[in-house]
């Protein structure tokens, strides 16, 4: 897979410096919007600067403001050990440095993403909804399609590419904004001038097409990368079913993640802003930042018990009809291996649910105070140090003692 990952890093140089020249000419656009005739260059500088600090902070820190935004919350192994255990099996399947960070966001909606520079620096989270939901072996076809975007190199740029994205967004709304109350009036001396004319227009035109372009730049990569995560998935369980089940389950449950930002909704398994559909008409996933999920799972089931690099680029051909797969000839030269059997979980839908929200609620401190007749008392941090009774016995306890 070396091949890829190099092909990963210049697509995300080139993709970046698009992004840089895009929101420059935004900047410009939006200067000369606001200062005819001498407000471009301004704007120009103005998007340029924007572009080296939004680089600057995304590179430092966008993970944790990106992890911030969605309100996901950091857990230890005693939270829950089920996802722990999982994310660091697929951690040592994917041949990582080092095991990322594992957090969970209280929401029904079933999701996940991963974050961060790169293997040494990385972050994986998933929704209460989707531990709820899936079994053991779905939810580890889940963490190792994100695993697969971290061994592929693909959270930094995508991380950078959402930055930029969002700003070019935040400054074509400037430049509309200014248009439908009217731009500045032209200089006198700009009167008459054909080539100030057509520079206007042509910031106009670049206001109104700035948020679609962006868009696109992020759809360049980002389908792609979908089907390489799911081989990686499939290559790391030796299990294609059990990703394809969890995409399934996905695709019939749903959920949207109201909260989510259109220019980070590409780092997430699904896509956050639109209810999962099974439905595999071309037409309803066109502009989406992820293919069909009936097809990614036709793809993984189409592998026939080979979990091979080789066998999902030959399943990608025959399901989509297209002449050319998406693997690297490194990839198809490794050797496969025998897929594994089904792993039978143990646990029970309310053991999962059980599971899920004492997680959540060790992430927000609550302190859990066990009692004597098996009852285990959940408070919140507000009530340290206060008394209370146990509902089925009556006996006394402090939080937090």
């Amino acid at each position: 897979m070396f091949e890829l990952i190099r092909a990963n890093q210049r697509r995300a140089a080139l993709l970046v410096v698009a992004m840089a020249a895009l929101l420059a000419a935004v900047g410009f656009a939006v200067g000369e919007v606001l200062a005819p005739g001498n407000g471009g260059v301004d704007g120009l500088a103005t998007g340029l600067l924007l572009w080296v600090i939004l680089g600057v902070v995304a590179y430092a820190s966008g993970d944790t403001i990106f992890l911030g935004l969605v309100g996901a919350r950091k857990i230890e192994k005693q939270d829950h050990p089920v996802l722990w255990n999982v994310v660091e099996e697929m951690t040592i399947a994917a041949g990582l440095p080092k095991m990322p960070d594992v957090y969970i966001i209280d929401k029904d909606a079933l999701n996940a993403f991963a974050t961060g520079r790169g293997p040494d620096r990385a972050s994986i989270a998933v929704t209460s909804g989707l531990l709820e939901h899936l079994d053991r072996d779905e939810l580890q076809g889940v963490v190792a399609h994100e695993l697969g975007h971290v061994r592929n190199r693909d959270i930094l740029y995508l991380m950078l590419l959402g930055a930029m994205a969002g700003a070019i967004v935040i400054l074509a709304d400037i430049g509309r904004r200014v248009l439908w109350y009217g731009p500045p009036r032209r200089r006198t001396s700009d009167k008459g001038n054909p080539l100030g004319a057509v520079i206007l227009i042509a910031a106009v035109l670049l206001i109104a097409l700035a948020p679609l372009l962006a868009h696109l730049l992020q759809l360049a990569v980002s389908r792609r990368r979908e089907y390489l995560a799911d081989a990686c998935s499939a290559q790391f369980t030796r299990y294609p079913e059990g990703l394809a089940s969890a995409l399934e389950k996905i695709g019939r449950e749903g959920g949207v993640l109201k909260d989510v930002s259109r220019t980070v909704a590409p780092s997430f398994i699904s896509d956050p802003l639109t209810r999962a559909s099974l439905d595999d008409g071309a037409v309803s996933s066109w502009g989406s930042t992820h293919p069909p999920l009936a097809e990614r799972i036709r793809i993984l089931r189409a592998m026939a018990g080979m979990p091979s690099y080789a066998r999902y680029d030959e399943a990608f051909r025959t399901v989509t009809r297209r002449p050319v797969g998406v693997m690297p000839a490194s990839a198809l030269a490794e050797a496969p291996e025998a897929e594994r059997g089904a792993r039978p979980d143990p646990r029970t839908r309310a053991d999962r649910v059980r599971g899920a929200t004492d997680a959540m609620w060790q992430a927000k401190d609550y302190a859990f105070v066990p009692c004597a007749c098996g009852t285990t008392l959940k408070l919140p941090p507000a009530w340290a140090g206060r008394q209370v009774a146990c509902p089925h016995c009556g006996t006394a306890h402090v939080a937090g003692a």
